[in-house]
């Protein structure tokens, strides 16, 4: 047991940080109150005159899959020889001790949700993972969280051979889903007879929580054009669907508003580097948010080093962003986001103790981070070093 005393609390949930006490039994939050009773021998971390925040969520990377350090080598996050992929799980390709999972853990970004890359129309599920650990088995919060699909330039460089327009792009994702749909509507007549069931097809049987809605699409789109077209799609099969990157969303902000779902917004910290990117702005998370629309503010890491999280959703706030919604963009929006609010992206009883404890906001670049606590557990001290 252990209890953080006398912190400035930052809990994504209330606007106004408060002093309080957090008490952590067993991996989770278990109190959080003021001049809390503990048992006897319980740990003590004394947070007076620091500030107590939720560990960092980040919706949308491929942290652990793209090597870092190693190039090609360990590039784990496209399958090359197909552009329709949705039988492919990032947990198999997940590497927990690369060095860039324990970067992010060290500077207080405590669960990614990783995945395929966008080479690939149907690249395969997203999984939600904490940063801290050896075996991939024991990280997981969530296996599933998204079914990535692809727009836009990224489907087209790769895959010249198989696509080389927008609308083929489209094409692949709605034969992928009409077949699915008709698989999934056999398997259901079938029943329990065994010699009426389809045969087995894995990419069918992977599309089959989409069309149940169980986890969305999970859309790689930066142009505005590709935004809609993923829009138009899910509704046509009526399925869920979440925005990621939405390089070009403060063009179109009373249109996503309307549409209502959640929009993870970057790599801004990026240099323009295709045409689809050109219109990249800071502004993009202030004039959604405004707009009431749910952001996540995200790295793409390894466009952006994981670690650089929360001073991204800091710039953002230099652009305009009110603080607060800066930090639920990184903390219980990306939760939201990839269905995992449950346990993580606050501080709130039952949930997992996923804590960070700074010397200031960690949405400034000065901000020393002193602790980090996943599930529970302290895996860094402020007489740890800073860096690696």
């Amino acid at each position: 047991m252990l209890c953080i005393k006398n912190g400035l609390v930052n809990d994504a949930v209330n606007r106004e940080p408060y002093i309080a006490d957090i008490l952590v039994d067993s991996g989770k939050i278990s109190a959080i109150g003021v001049n809390l009773e503990v048992p006897e021998g319980t740990e003590i971390i004394d947070a007076s005159g620091l500030e107590v925040y939720p560990g960092f969520v980040e919706a949308h990377a491929h942290t652990g899959m793209d090597g870092h350090g190693a190039g090609s080598i360990q590039a784990d996050y496209n399958e090359m020889n197909d552009i329709v992929t949705p039988q492919l799980r990032a947990i198999d390709g997940i590497n927990p001790m690369d060095q860039g999972m324990r970067a992010a853990a060290l500077a207080g970004v405590t669960t990614v949700c990783t995945g395929p890359g966008s080479t690939n129309v149907l690249g395969g599920t997203f999984a939600a993972v904490k940063t801290w650990g050896k075996r991939i088995d024991d990280m997981i919060v969530k296996e599933a969280i998204g079914m990535k699909c692809a727009f836009g330039e990224n489907p087209k460089t790769w895959h010249k051979s198989s696509t080389t327009s927008r609308m083929t792009t489209a094409f692949y994702l709605r034969q992928a889903l009409a077949k699915a749909k008709e698989y999934m509507l056999q398997k259901e007549a079938a029943g329990d007879d065994i010699s009426k069931m389809p045969a087995l097809d894995m990419k069918h049987e992977a599309l089959i929580p989409v069309l149940k809605k169980e986890f969305p699409l999970k859309a790689h789109a930066h142009a505005a054009d590709d935004m809609f077209t993923a829009l138009r799609i899910a509704r046509e099969f009526d399925v869920n669907i979440t925005l990621e990157h939405v390089s070009e969303g403060h063009l179109i902000v009373e249109e996503l508003a309307k549409e209502n779902v959640p929009l993870a917004v970057g790599p801004t910290m990026t240099s323009a580097s295709k045409y689809e990117l050109r219109n990249l702005s800071w502004t993009t998370p202030k004039l959604l948010a405004e707009a009431g629309c749910q952001i996540s503010i995200i790295t793409d890491a390894q466009v952006i080093p994981q670690e650089f999280l929360p001073v991204c959703a800091g710039i953002a706030v230099e652009a305009g962003l009110d603080p607060f919604t800066a930090l639920q963009a990184v903390t219980i929006n990306p939760a939201k986001h990839c269905l995992i609010a449950d346990r993580v992206g606050s501080l709130e009883v039952g949930k997992d103790a996923d804590i960070v404890i700074a010397d200031g906001s960690p949405l400034t670049v000065p901000t020393k981070i002193c602790y980090v606590l996943i599930d529970g557990k302290v895996i860094k001290r402020p007489e740890d070093p800073q860096l690696l």
